[in-house]
């Protein structure tokens, strides 16, 4: 099991050092960076994108519970607070665990424990690839689609989400481009930092500026290969 990443939320020094002695006993665990309020929160765990959080709830200007609202995707989230008062609301947040200052050894060993279970579950389903044969689900707006994933001919970025080309239509995906393609077949090409492309509908591949390659996937789309990448096509492509 590869490390797993975890930022501290925590706005006392003291408390945040004390986390720390505590991960010390656990070498699967690093600590990637560490935030004393919110905003700084919100900043890195969008950067790093770790694996797990662990959060105190009480924190100047906006609580922990802000901060698990403002992310698109929430890490494994350990709370830490000296009140008991939000245990209940903490799990309607999904919280995998609610640690009371100051915390025991024993206990954290307890979370810590819940972490790994929970890490190794969401890792080994993002290593699972999906075939062609299969089909995902897209909802966008109030149309819904159930699309092989060999329909599918292009991934692009599209702002904070990921349009999907598939027979003539388009759809918006809440998921990173970076999110999809881990879980692509082979088939799938990341052209460049926006696009991916499904190599089974190229027609065409011209000389593009700057010794780039130009791929035609139909008739109004067209594909730039980056120079970092072109490389690598060529190679797949045996040109």
């Amino acid at each position: 099991m590869k490390k797993i990443q975890t930022i501290i939320v925590e706005d006392s020094r003291l408390a945040r050092n004390e986390l720390k002695e505590l991960i010390k006993n656990h070498s699967e665990i690093e600590v990637i960076a560490e935030a004393e309020n919110v905003d700084k929160a919100y900043e890195l765990i969008t950067q790093y994108k770790p694996d797990l959080i662990f959060l105190d709830i009480n924190m100047p200007e906006k609580d922990g519970f802000e901060l698990l609202e403002m992310l698109d995707n929430v890490p494994v989230t350990v709370f830490t607070t000296a009140f008991d008062e939000y245990a209940i609301k903490s799990f309607e947040y999904n919280a995998l665990d609610y640690l009371m200052k100051p915390v025991s050894a024993s206990r954290f060993a307890k979370a810590v424990e819940k972490v790994k279970e929970k890490v190794t579950a969401q890792q080994e389903q993002a290593e699972q690839k999906l075939q062609s044969t299969n089909q995902i689900f897209i909802k966008d707006g109030e149309k819904c689609w159930l699309v092989k994933i060999a329909d599918i001919y292009l991934f692009e970025v599209e702002g904070n989400y990921t349009q999907v080309h598939f027979n003539n239509e388009k759809a918006l995906l809440n998921k990173s481009l970076n999110q999809i393609e881990k879980k692509l077949p082979t088939e799938f090409f990341k052209a460049n930092r926006n696009q991916i492309i499904n190599t089974n509908y190229i027609k065409n591949i011209d000389l593009w500026f700057s010794g780039n390659l130009l791929v035609h996937l139909n008739e109004d789309t067209k594909v730039e290969i980056s120079r970092r990448q072109t490389s690598l096509f060529k190679e797949l492509m045996s040109l």
